[in-house]
């Protein structure tokens, strides 16, 4: 099926506006690589002072070419660039590459500029990669296609990849070229003004000279739209990104524990592992990852082997296999006694097999044989270091051998020393099997390969609907937001809950008139009425963490015990409180409460809000629901364990809502403490499908109310048979 795509990247004549006669210009380089690696179309260098260039005629502009033009790269000033492209859209041309500068990453009339840009082109169809990129490329035989202003081409291959940076995709084709990583297509997208990461997704998924996917991303255009398809693609084809930009700060003050954990950071991880793409954390690596997906099978499971000349390099490389969720297995006894028949009595044939020094080419080629053969193995390592009197390129061959004999297993070479992955580089890709200079380079790459494969056995995610009251939550926030905005008072933050099938601990809000004993008793009438024991916390706009204030106090036992911590927790307010030219901005209404006709308006002095009595909740697991809005990201759920030490633990997990059913099972696991909700110490274990029902209504109220832009469930104690809310705190905001 055609796509708006192929006239940038199966084109079939192209026109370079701004070639130049003068070497060393990008004008001339485009021009120049086009003809050099046999370009399969036409090329037509545009330059209204020049008749040929290139030894090809030259045209005036592309009007006067008089042909067909499906792509055009543009390499002219940034302030020409707006009238070339309305000269390209009058002559039809089909698709367009600006390589110039001087756009939105310049801020102020760039700006402009692009959005000019992107107005011309606006209902035309004519797709646009850039401005402020390097070009575009494609390997096929039938297109041979290099519009780049890069001076090496990679040899053709079946990755296609996409750069955010020129000057990392530059960076990018002289490393694939070094280590002859085979491309199928490249794209260095620059702005991003029209054609997107998400575009080439979309292209690259049917397309069938590409098995994997790179790419290099300073940011998610559309993380929605990203995760939506990342999550289908990546289940036929491996996706692996670097994503810079790791250390930005938070973009604004947050009232909640999610708030304050959501960083830009943690929300990309959080795209990235909901969306089952692999992530590098350097270049390096994403092209170790590249070496092992385009060349080798995923293994079957995680127990490996490995052979070694050396022991050194066969302990670093278990410790790197451990470390990376690999299984360093034990090999099957008749696989050992195989081995002991032909190596030297010195030699470990346990695993990792230790030849020594001595190991010879023939050597490795019988022991990888043997390991390969064990039905205990999924994958193997083979390691060499170059001693006096055995060739590099001779062990290479070896390893070529073996590895076309176990097509069905990944096997990795490990060529190290200053000799040794260049002297065996070229048998090797010649043969794709991918090799390594480090041991951790090639323990990484085997762990990532293995985690798509557990990523390809996970079943399809389900989206999940509840039948909630969102008239009741409306409410609230309506009058929430006739206030201002800001903080949900926190009986309302409950009763959102209990709109959205949220179990709640029976509650009582005892508002304060001003009259401290009346305060107290009140709330011991509310603690008998519930039936002991009881918690008592404070209710009040200006304390975020109550414990700090001690605000808390629970296991009451009897109406005495509620009326002295009442009063007790009066005081400690009223000496807490901020003084009134510190108060708020914004009002915080009163609950939903008939009891509470009053506005708790923070500029009336007065030490507490109200008192909230609550049954105790049975005992069980304290972990946290939250949800949090970050910016250029979108809305994120979270999930941890820890309750009021969240903040210390950061034992969390966030995802891009609306969750799927696995996804909610996925936070849940993927906690460091997620052991506990097993059982230890002869606790029960806890209700896992229970967390994941409270993740899912929360995702479901995040969609329908964007008002909500912070919140916590915390805590929330998860029990053996179901879970249950305590507190709740939420902050509103007029929708974007």
């Amino acid at each position: 099926m055609p796509s708006s795509l192929d006239p940038i990247l199966r084109p079939t004549s192209v026109a370079v506006i701004g070639a130049s006669r003068q070497p060393n210009t990008i004008g001339w380089q485009i021009v120049d690589n086009l003809l050099r690696y046999g370009f399969q179309g036409a090329v037509y260098p545009i330059n209204p002072k020049a008749e040929f260039i290139h030894s090809i005629p030259a045209f005036p502009s592309v009007a006067a070419v008089g042909r067909p033009i499906d792509l055009a790269v543009i390499t002219v000033p940034k302030e020409h660039v707006l009238a070339v492209v309305q000269e390209c859209v009058a002559a039809g041309v089909r698709g367009l590459v600006v390589i110039s500068a001087g756009f939105k990453e310049v801020g102020g009339a760039g700006i402009a500029r692009e959005r000019e840009l992107c107005e011309a082109l606006a209902g035309t169809g004519i797709r646009l990669v850039g401005p402020n990129c390097m070009g575009v490329m494609n390997t096929a035989d039938e297109v041979r296609m290099n519009a780049t202003f890069a001076p090496v081409m990679p040899p053709p291959g079946p990755v296609a990849f996409m750069s955010q940076s020129g000057a990392m995709g530059l960076s990018i084709l002289d490393y694939a070229a070094a280590y002859g990583i085979g491309f199928s297509s490249f794209v260095s997208a620059g702005n991003k003004a029209d054609v997107s990461g998400n575009d080439l997704l979309e292209y690259w998924e049917t397309d069938p000279s590409t098995t994997t996917v790179l790419m290099y991303l300073e940011n998610f255009g559309n993380p929605a739209r990203f995760v939506d398809l990342a999550r289908r693609i990546s289940r036929t084809k491996p996706i692996c990104v670097v994503k810079s930009g790791r250390t930005g700060a938070g973009q604004r003050a947050a009232a909640s524990h999610t708030g304050a954990l959501g960083s830009t950071e943690l929300a990309t991880e959080a795209v990235i592992a909901q969306s089952g793409v692999i992530r590098a954390q350097t270049v390096e690596e994403l092209f170790d990852f590249a070496m092992a997906f385009s060349n080798q099978p995923l293994p079957q499971g995680n127990r490996v082997a490995i052979v070694t000349n050396a022991g050194g390099p066969g302990i670093i490389i278990a410790d790197a296999c451990e470390a990376n969720g690999l299984n360093v297995t034990p090999l099957d006894p008749a696989t050992e006694a195989k081995l002991r028949t032909r190596l030297p009595e010195e030699a470990s044939v346990r695993n990792p097999v230790d030849m020594i020094a001595s190991a010879r080419p023939e050597s490795y080629e019988f022991a990888l044989d043997c390991v390969l053969s064990d039905p205990n193995v999924d994958a193997a390592f083979a390691a060499f270091v170059p001693p006096l009197g055995i060739q590099t390129r001779d062990v290479a061959e070896a390893i070529v051998r073996v590895n076309a004999r176990h097509p069905e297993k990944p096997m990795l070479a490990v060529l190290m020393g200053r000799e040794g992955l260049p002297a065996g580089l070229e048998q090797l890709h010649d043969a794709s099997v991918p090799g390594f200079i480090f041991p951790e380079s090639a323990a990484r790459a085997l762990s990532a390969m293995w985690r798509y494969r557990e990523r390809q056995q996970d079943p399809d995610g389900v989206a999940r609907t509840f039948i909630v009251d969102d008239a009741a939550v409306t409410a609230i926030l309506d009058r929430v937001m006739a206030h201002g905005g800001g903080k949900v008072p926190e009986p309302d933050a409950l009763r959102i809950l209990e709109a959205y099938g949220i179990p709640v601990t029976p509650w009582q809000f005892v508002p304060d008139d001003g009259n401290a004993e009346k305060l107290a008793a009140g709330a011991a009438n509310a603690a008998a009425a519930l039936g002991f024991p009881v918690a008592l916390k404070i209710v009040d706009p200006a304390i975020t963490h109550k414990t700090d204030v001690g605000g808390v106090a629970l296991g009451l036992t009897d109406r005495l015990g509620v009326k002295e911590a009442a009063q007790t927790m009066a005081a400690r307010a009223s000496q807490s409180a901020p003084k009134a030219d510190a108060a708020p901005d914004h009002a915080i209404p009163a609950p939903l409460d008939p009891a509470s006709p009053r506005s708790l308006d923070p500029s009336i002095p007065h030490p507490v809000s109200g008192l909230l009595v609550q049954a105790m909740a049975p005992a069980g697991r304290e972990t946290i629901i939250g949800l949090t809005r970050v910016p250029r990201i979108g809305a994120m759920a979270m999930f941890g364990l820890g309750g009021v030490y969240v903040e210390v633990l950061r034992d969390v997990q966030f995802r891009l809502v609306p969750l799927l059913d696995i996804d909610a099972r996925r936070m849940i696991k993927d906690v460091r403490m997620s052991p506990l909700l097993d059982g230890v110490r002869g606790e029960p274990p806890r209700d896992r499908a229970a967390l994941e029902e409270m993740l899912l209504r929360v995702s479901q109220l995040a969609v329908r109310h964007p008002r909500i832009v912070e919140m916590d469930i915390n805590p929330l104690f998860a029990l053996a048979d179901g879970a249950v809310a305590v507190d709740a705190r939420f902050q509103v905001e007029a929708a974007e």
